[in-house]
């Protein structure tokens, strides 16, 4: 059973590490200045391909609730990562972004009856500390606009967070996912056009690896892992393996880039990790009668695509 848990988790934390790469693809295989076409490119196309696979369509409440998840995880989600990330050094946006598990953890206390425990918080406040030393910078200037772009789009994401775990789709997760893909990338469609205008008439066989890898592994594949841990898991749990995103985001800038790690930054790494694993423990529980099995206890949850 252990054993079975520890490899959902990793599998889960598999998807927030790919998402990590994606500064990386965008920087160095994708057009300049289309963040929107990625988001697009990389949330339409997947949830058709997803769709065709499966051949289900939703059925009754499952229309209006995969557009509101489309839009929260997805949709909403990118188009205000895209606004922050214009409007503010990445760190800052970084470290805005890594109060999720906290919105996470007063949700699923208002919205799912789970109990906001001690253990959470803290690990909330060593995430938050380890990404700011990962990532953020002493001359880092703060825009009011960006910054407020940064918390609604952790606000909307722990939202989608919450409300994916309260909302059992019956339908099989690779047809779920894929709703809600098409959804957001729908939302998408108009934004980008207004913001970037039509696409590029062409395009580099870098630029269609780029694409691919974001398509294939940066949604369909890691958004299909990410629902399936936070249908199996609690959201607290899932919400902090999205702190690896910035992990990831700056060891592959270190090993591909040759960009420089200071000690602090080492530090808050460690701390980013420190704050994982303590989300994933869960608490010892003592039984009256040691022959009588324990009643299950409501479990803790917090939380992070």
């Amino acid at each position: 059973m252990l054993r079975n848990r520890t490899g959902l988790v990793l599998l889960t934390a598999s998807a927030p590490a790919v998402w990590g790469s994606t500064y990386l693809v965008t920087t160095e295989l994708l057009p300049p200045d289309r963040p929107l076409l990625a988001a697009v490119l990389r949330a339409l196309p997947a949830g058709l391909l997803l769709l065709l696979l499966t051949r289900r369509l939703p059925k009754g409440s499952w229309w209006w609730k995969s557009l509101v998840l489309g839009a929260l995880n997805i949709g909403i989600f990118l188009a205000l990562l895209f606004v922050a990330a214009y409007r503010l050094p990445g760190g800052v946006a970084a470290t805005v972004g890594s109060v999720q598990p906290l919105l996470v953890a007063g949700l699923s206390a208002a919205l799912l009856g789970q109990r906001l425990a001690l253990r959470t918080l803290l690990a909330a406040v060593i995430g938050i500390t380890g990404v700011a030393l990962l990532v953020l910078r002493a001359d880092a200037r703060l825009d009011a606009v960006g910054v407020a772009a940064a918390l609604g789009g952790a606000v909307v994401m722990a939202t989608g967070v919450v409300l994916s775990k309260r909302w059992t789709s019956p339908a099989p997760l690779l047809a779920t996912t894929g709703w809600q893909l098409v959804a957001g990338g729908l939302l998408l469609v108009p934004v980008a056009l207004f913001v970037e205008g039509p696409p590029p008439s062409s395009l580099t066989g870098e630029n269609l690896i780029g694409f691919g890898y974001l398509t294939l592994i940066g949604a369909a594949l890691s958004y299909a892992l990410w629902f399936r841990g936070i249908k199996a898991l609690s959201p607290t749990e899932v919400t902090f393996l999205g702190l690896l995103s910035p992990l990831v985001a700056t060891l592959l800038g270190w090993i591909v880039l040759g960009q420089q790690l200071t000690a602090l930054q080492l530090l808050g790494a460690l701390l980013a990790l420190a704050a994982v694993a303590l989300a994933q423990l869960r608490p010892r529980r003592k039984s009256a009668d040691p022959l009588t099995p324990e009643p299950q206890q409501v479990r803790v949850a917090a939380s992070a695509r």
